[in-house]
């Protein structure tokens, strides 16, 4: 099942962008990467993911920019956000602007796949709630 999961990597670090890369390669995911946030955005165009895992702190514009376009233009992408710069009012932040999941550098490989499987598993119930919500308000009679 996870050779059918697209996953986009947005570091501008390529050593970060290799390891997560690699890690997530091993475990049969379908892996792109990107530098940038206009990188990412241009890759997010031209083809569908599931998920968007992206480091926060990068030079001209953040990943949290970014996780807010995903979740604008690409409702259907989970996202999970990583930064070397953890505290609490980050994590807040980019959990109430949309993400799936957080995770701080350095991380160990199990932390990565877990978190990535977690996101995964909480943008596939959203959507299933949606759906059900939607389904719902389809058959309710009119009042």
């Amino acid at each position: 099942m996870k050779e059918e999961i697209n996953v986009l990597v947005v570091d501008d670090e390529s050593l970060m962008r290799n390891l997560v890369y690699k890690i997530l390669g091993q475990e049969n995911y379908r892996v792109a990467l990107a530098a940038s946030v206009e990188e990412a955005l241009e890759v997010l165009s031209q083809k569908e993911f599931q998920l968007v895992i992206s480091d926060i702190k990068m030079p001209e514009r953040n990943g949290i920019e970014l996780l807010k376009r995903v979740k604008e233009d690409h409702p259907h992408t989970g996202v999970v956000m990583m930064t070397a710069y953890g505290d609490t009012y980050t994590a807040r932040e980019v959990l109430l602007a949309g993400a799936e999941e957080y995770i701080t550098k350095p991380f160990k490989r199990k932390e990565l796949s877990s978190a990535v499987e977690k996101a995964y598993w909480r943008m596939l119930s959203s959507l299933q709630r949606r759906e059900d919500m939607s389904a719902e308000g389809e058959t309710d009679p009119v009042m």
